[in-house]
């Protein structure tokens, strides 16, 4: 089921568990630009908080009960969402594991829906861990946003206050934001038209 008003519900998705991690000063800053819209409404989920299970079922046998109740931290959240922007770092030139775990564990929440990413990282800024997100999001049937925001060399960008020094990476999302919310609207429009076909 999804949101039936005229705003679009957005997950956004923090990809590192790793201790000491950035991503949550990067999840805030564009959480917070989402809470700013009159257009969406936003539902942050930490993986840190909402910790999944790493041993799937034998092929072809459903989760146990202790998997399915995880497992209810998250999956209706994403089922319900509109869109998505996924908060990742890079790590060894691809996306953490906690966050392919999350992918792998669902799969129609994913359907006809849009994401968008916010990567961070060194000289990189996390540009191939999106790029490798683009491929699997594909196989579970997503729509990638071509726009994206990256920071690179995070560290000297943000100051104190968690936000960026510069105006630049705040012009970059909303254009981000603003696609996102066109497939949002146009991709739900579509879904309550016509079932989507798998």
């Amino acid at each position: 089921m999804t949101n039936t008003t005229d705003t679009i519900e957005t997950a956004v998705i923090i990809g590192s568990t790793r201790d000491g991690r950035f991503g949550p000063v990067v999840a805030d800053w564009i959480a917070g630009h989402i809470a700013a819209r009159e257009d969406m409404t936003v539902d942050v989920i930490d993986l840190v908080q909402t910790p999944l299970p790493t041993v799937f079922p034998a092929f072809g046998q459903g989760p146990s009960d202790e998997v399915v109740a995880q497992l209810g931290a998250v999956s209706p959240r994403l089922a319900r969402a509109d869109a998505f922007v996924i908060v990742t770092p890079e790590y060894n030139h691809s996306f953490p594991a906690p966050l392919k775990n999350l992918l792998d564990w669902h799969n129609e929440q994913w359907h006809a829906k849009p994401v968008s990413f916010v990567s961070y990282g060194g000289l990189a800024g996390g540009v191939r861990a999106v790029e490798h997100l683009r491929v699997v999001l594909a196989e579970l049937h997503a729509v990638t946003i071509r726009n994206t925001v990256s920071f690179h060399n995070y560290g000297e960008v943000f100051g104190t206050d968690g936000k960026p020094s510069d105006p630049g990476p705040d012009v970059a999302a909303k254009a981000m934001l603003d696609q996102l919310t066109w497939w949002g609207q146009s991709l739900r429009q579509a879904r309550s038209v016509l079932p989507y076909a798998v």
